[in-house]
């Protein structure tokens, strides 16, 4: 179905939510709640005490981001799903986010346009003025036309033949706005095309406000998003004979708050982070985090469920929340010896690792996310769960809760078995047996977290 969302982003005050779908349409949501409420929400937390009212979004506007198109040099039909969406700054009340499809990015701004109603101009020519003779706006003759509009009687004023009242023409009105309806219109101001040969699997904007990145399997490109006609490849993983290729890039991030350091994410586990200082091409990364495989431990699944997925930057630029297969992991960009935290998300699953290889179900992507405050980690599972973690040291909390219209979640105490999800076209980079297989189709779970 084109109504299942594909992607989900909320801005960084939380007061807006948008979604995209795979029938190309974002959707955007408001906060509706007391602003009172919100400001102290945080402090009232921090004391324990209870909120009665949870965060309420209504329905804002949408609009059709990206269509159908068909790449006739590939013979490639590029579908609209939405991959990837970004909130951008906001500049004069209007709000402005980056969506992807497959292949082409657009930059879109939403803004209120008041529509003026106005009344028409009317004029009743039945009234008569005061000798009792009928008022006309035009002239009258009895003689014939003559050719070429012509007329053989010279008037020497304008008003021989205009007669006006000496008040004026009481029924004609000059217009006048009635009413004043506000609407909500989306209006594409760019659009970043032709720049990547695979799936875009992530977009990320600098907090410079004026660039943004984007990936695909093999390159990550820089964007200024005034410039739409060029972008500059920063990272290029393509080997000079791809019979050589053993690992693609599955996700990118920049930096919350240092606009020269980004991080991506590679199908062998490891996170790289750049410096876009030390040359225009980031062929050598400044620092890399994997973790390393204990003697004995690594098996035909080993490779396949160290692929990361997804990768977070806290709020403060302090941590890294990377989302493999099985767990989720805490990094400080100050140590990348290993990292800080591991959560276990579904562990019962791991004896069963065979059977999911069969039915395709570990290459399945997930997301994940931090809460403001960071202390506080969030990924998805199956069975419409997601899992909640405490990410202070020494921490135990562990938190498994139901997605669902009530707002008043459950709590779930056993993980229920996988099921398949729907089919998305999200690249993987997997090893079967000797040979690397580039392919689709992993089932993609977003996890609404707050901010």
């Amino acid at each position: 179905s084109v109504d299942i969302i594909s992607a989900i982003e909320f801005d960084k005050s939380g007061d807006h939510l948008a979604t995209g779908d795979r029938g190309g349409r974002v959707v955007l949501f408001e906060r509706t709640d007391v602003r009172d409420e919100h400001a102290n929400r945080r402090e009232l937390e921090r004391q324990d005490v209870p909120i009665t009212r949870h965060p309420e979004f209504r329905y804002k506007t949408e609009f059709q981001s990206h269509e159908p198109e068909f790449d006739y040099l590939k013979s490639l039909e590029i579908e609209e799903k939405i991959n990837k969406i970004k909130w951008c700054q906001t500049a004069n009340n209007a709000l402005f986010l980056l969506s992807t499809n497959d292949k082409t990015i657009k930059y879109w701004k939403v803004q209120e346009k008041k529509v003026k109603q106005v009344s028409v101009m009317a004029l009743d020519t039945s009234r008569t003025v005061g000798d009792g003779t009928t008022s006309r706006a035009s002239t009258s003759t009895s003689e014939p036309p003559l050719p070429n509009g012509g007329c053989s009687k010279k008037s020497d004023s304008l008003n021989s033949d205009l007669l006006f009242p000496p008040g004026g023409y009481p029924s004609l009105r000059l217009p006048v706005v009635t009413s004043q309806d506000v609407n909500l219109v989306a209006r594409c101001r760019r659009v970043y095309a032709h720049a990547h040969d695979y799936h875009i699997n992530s977009i990320s904007n600098n907090s410079d406000g004026e660039t943004f990145i984007s990936a695909d399997d093999l390159r990550i490109n820089l964007w200024n998003l005034e410039i739409n006609s060029q972008s500059f490849n920063i990272v290029d993983v393509k080997p000079t004979n791809m019979e050589d290729l053993t690992e693609v890039i599955t996700c990118a991030e920049f930096h919350p708050t240092h606009c020269n350091t980004l991080a991506y994410s590679s199908s062998k586990g490891s996170i790289r982070l750049i410096d876009l200082r030390q040359s225009a091409l980031c062929d050598n990364h400044s620092k890399i985090f994997e973790e390393h495989e204990a003697p004995g431990a690594r098996s035909f699944f080993t490779e396949i469920i160290a692929s990361i997925s997804d990768v977070k930057f806290s709020r403060d630029g302090r941590y890294l929340l990377s989302r493999d297969y099985m767990t989720l992991k805490l990094w400080d960009l100050n140590m990348d010896s290993g990292p800080v935290s591991t959560f276990q998300v579904h562990e019962h699953l791991r004896p069963r690792l065979c059977d999911l290889y069969e039915n395709d179900s570990i290459f399945d992507k997930f997301e994940c996310c931090l809460s403001g405050d960071g202390l506080h980690v969030a990924t998805g599972s199956y069975g419409n769960l997601f899992r909640v973690f405490g990410s202070t040291p020494g921490s135990m909390e562990v938190t498994t809760l139901e997605a669902s219209r009530n707002p008043m979640r459950r709590q779930i105490a056993n993980p229920t078995r996988p099921t398949r999800g729907t089919l998305t076209s999200m690249t993987r980079g997997v090893r079967r047996g000797e040979r690397l297989c580039l392919s689709i189709d992993s089932v993609f779970f977003a996890v609404l977290f707050f901010t």
